[in-house]
């Protein structure tokens, strides 16, 4: 292959697949987001062309991949996380059908259920939720907020740590309970990760301070942590 589409995990260097990895160990040009753990673009052999995503526009990446990809060179666009979970993954690889370049996509871990279960937080639980929806909160005022108030399971905010608590505002308006049990974790699967839990009412000013980039998780599984926490506390 040519372009090989890389997902880089949650934040975690390690959390990287091995696949993954092999990739950016032999690649001859590794096109990276802001967010990939530096210790994954060092793995990028010495010698290799390292272009990190930063002022770029999405157009430019894309022109990127194809130009290095119509020369035939080992291609590797790192993206943090999944590249086809809120990472554009798609627009990259349909450019790349459109310009005839060869490409692969290697899966990543993704931080939908990722982040949250490196906080103690399962995102689905038997009794507690059957249900999943995620969903990009950057544009907070544009989201369906009378849809996802009334959805029930768990609601997980991509880039939702700088809004939550309008995020929160809207939701409670359409009739989510305020009492509903909420979580901000930020830098997750990182040695700096952050853990704020609070009832949705008070979530924003709890969270006001909380470092990004921050996904959000809104749902009663966010109570299960406590009973992981004393389980892990009894077992140590």
């Amino acid at each position: 292959m040519t372009v090989s589409l890389v997902g880089a995990g949650p934040g975690d260097p390690e959390l990287i697949t091995v696949r993954g990895l092999a990739r950016v160990r032999a690649c001859e040009v590794l096109v990276y987001d802001r967010l990939v753990a530096p210790e994954i673009v060092d793995e990028a052999p010495i010698g290799s062309l390292r272009i990190s995503r930063d002022g770029l526009s999405q157009d430019d990446i894309n022109s990127l991949l194809v130009a290095h990809g119509r020369r035939g060179r080992r291609v590797v666009r790192l993206k943090g996380g999944d590249p086809f979970v809120f990472g554009r993954g798609g627009e990259e690889a349909l450019a790349l059908v459109r310009a005839g370049v060869p490409f692969e996509l290697v899966p990543g871990v993704s931080s939908i259920a990722a982040v949250p279960e490196s906080a103690g937080i399962p995102v689905t639980h038997r009794g507690v939720s059957q249900i999943l929806t995620a969903f990009a909160a950057n544009d907070v005022e544009s989201l369906d907020a009378t849809a996802l108030a009334r959805v029930p399971g768990t609601l997980v905010a991509f880039m939702g740590g700088a809004v939550v608590g309008r995020l929160a505002e809207r939701l409670i308006a359409e009739g989510k309970p305020a009492s509903t049990p909420a979580a901000v974790v930020s830098r997750g699967t990182t040695e700096d990760e952050q853990v704020i839990v609070a009832p949705l009412g008070s979530i924003g000013e709890a969270a006001r301070d909380a470092p990004t980039p921050a996904l959000v998780v809104i749902g009663e599984v966010v109570a299960v942590r406590d009973a992981l926490a004393v389980a892990v506390q009894t077992a140590a």
